[in-house]
């Protein structure tokens, strides 16, 4: 089943208390469609710049990521600069220069038009809507977003929602959305703006979906070495709707499991800076630590304890 991603490919610079690395690749539609290409084919919509190498481009080639939607721009790729500190939660954006990127309009080549899984990284609502306008009948629409556009385009951002099967957010944007403090709350909120699945990222907590029948919760895989959060969401999201679109399976049971192999991509991710951790991973590693992550979380049945 096709997959289709609209985001940014970027480079980024990035400090936390384990490192640091100056202009390495970054860019939700890279995190997202690297860590997607280990279950489907992935077709990607980004624009990069004239500084933007070849090297890059073949690495995305040899994931199997189709790039006929990558974009050559007149001028500088996207680029942003951020530091971690030790919670390494959340990000001090220090720098941000759009670039090309401040200027893309996402054209949706006709080959990609029946993509069947799209993902709506984080961009714009208004553009993510346009995309929405060039696919035809997907099974399956997933999205992003930001506190930037929650404050700053909330009425496009709920335009978009309504057509929306899945957003995949983390706690605080949750909360911010649905202007409700608890979380089980401000997921009821937001379903009723459309989405019939509910995703929050909850970082180094793990993650929680909600849907009208559930809420299923799952761990975060517990790592003793995590040099980089940058682009973990986006490769959960990977993971999640590449598992999706590998079985054609969008029933319940399939999605729990879907939500565990982003669990196992974030995971991987934060091990090293940028994507050098997820470049060439061994398809048992993504096995052996998805079963891994289903150990951490099964116990037995206590039976009736009461009436001992």
């Amino acid at each position: 089943m096709s997959l289709l991603v609209v985001g940014s490919v970027a480079f980024d610079s990035v400090k936390t208390p384990f490192g640091e690395r100056e202009e390495i690749l970054g860019g939700s539609a890279t995190y997202f469609s690297t860590a997607a290409s280990y279950f489907t084919d992935v077709n990607l919509v980004a624009v990069v710049g004239e500084d933007f190498p070849e090297h890059d481009i073949n690495f995305l080639k040899s994931r199997g990521i189709n790039v006929e939607g990558l974009e050559r721009q007149s001028g500088k790729t996207f680029r942003w600069k951020g530091e971690y500190g030790f919670q390494l939660n959340e990000a001090n954006t220090l720098e941000t220069h759009l670039n090309v990127f401040e200027t893309f309009r996402p054209t949706i080549p006709q080959s990609y038009s029946n993509s069947e899984v799209v993902f709506l990284a984080n961009i714009d609502p208004e553009l993510q809507s346009e995309v929405l306008r060039q696919v035809n009948s997907p099974k399956i629409i997933a999205c992003d977003t930001m506190n930037f556009w929650i404050s700053g385009k909330r009425e496009s951002l709920l335009n978009t929602l309504k057509s929306v099967d899945v957003l995949i957010i983390n706690d605080g944007e949750a909360r911010q959305l649905a202007m409700e403090a608890n979380l089980v709350k401000a997921a009821g909120v937001i379903r009723s703006y459309g989405p019939k699945h509910v995703i929050v990222k909850r970082g180094e907590y793990g993650a929680l979906m909600f849907n009208s029948k559930s809420v299923f919760a799952a761990p975060a895989y517990p790592l003793e070495n995590v040099f980089d959060p940058t682009g973990a969401g986006d490769s959960f999201a990977g993971g999640f709707l590449g598992y999706l679109a590998s079985t054609r399976n969008f029933t319940e049971a399939s999605m729990r499991q879907a939500v565990i192999f982003g669990s196992v991509m974030a995971s991987f991710v934060v091990e090293d800076f940028s994507l050098n951790r997820i470049r060439a991973l061994d398809y048992e590693e993504i096995l052996n630590r998805y079963r891994e992550f289903k150990r951490l979380t099964h116990f037995e049945d206590a039976g009736d304890i009461f009436n001992r």
